[in-house]
């Protein structure tokens, strides 16, 4: 792949291979709820895009850590060790990473007029390989199939 300014990638899943590109402009690109870019063995990219006013949704995820890199929008990230207790609040916003450490509730909302933009990294992966999710909605149903 190259970084040249014209470049449309293609989204898709290319794990396992080596794979070089512009992830800002990937994430951009981005017009899906969920898409898997690259799967391997011990780590996963997804890019993501958030509908104004929709949130990722609570989750916690046990076994796993995660990095947020949001490159375009705005929102409200909110973590803790309790499910009824996400004491850790705060606004992001472009450029802004969000580390979340395995066994941490979390959740982030898109308060911005444009979609909120971000990819991440999940060790170990999480989602299948080649995961698609078009909507939030197709996330959840997919989520509550696995």
């Amino acid at each position: 792949m190259t970084n040249r300014d014209d470049t449309e990638y293609v989204l898709k899943d290319y794990g396992p291979q080596p794979l070089a590109l512009d992830i800002e402009k990937a994430t951009e690109q981005n017009r899906t709820f969920r898409t898997a870019l690259w799967t391997g063995r011990h780590l996963q990219v997804t890019l993501m895009s958030i509908s104004v006013g929709e949130d990722i949704g609570v989750e916690i995820h046990p076994e796993l850590d995660q990095f947020l890199r949001i490159e375009q929008g705005q929102g409200i990230v909110q973590m803790g060790y309790s499910r009824d207790n996400m004491n850790l609040q705060g606004r992001v916003s472009e450029d802004d990473a969000i580390i979340i450490p395995a066994g941490t509730w979390h959740n982030l909302t898109n308060t911005g007029n444009i979609p909120l933009k971000l990819y991440s990294i999940y060790a170990p992966p999480q989602h299948p390989r080649g995961t698609v999710h078009v909507t939030r909605a197709d996330a959840i149903a997919a989520e509550r199939n696995h």
